[in-house]
């Protein structure tokens, strides 16, 4: 189930799926690894990724 999950841009109605080309930044800390896209519409979408 997990494994569908997928980053999309959620700002009114975008709904554009954010992948590797829209990644602007991503970092790892002991919580796990932050990932920053930045979408065509001109939001930020911040996800956290843990192992």
């Amino acid at each position: 189930m997990l494994e569908n999950l997928t980053s999309t841009c959620e700002a009114a109605g975008c709904d554009r799926p954010l992948d590797d080309d829209a990644l602007m930044v991503a970092m790892r800390t002991e919580g796990g690894e932050r990932r920053a896209y930045e979408c065509a519409c001109g939001a930020v979408t911040v996800t956290v990724v843990r192992e």
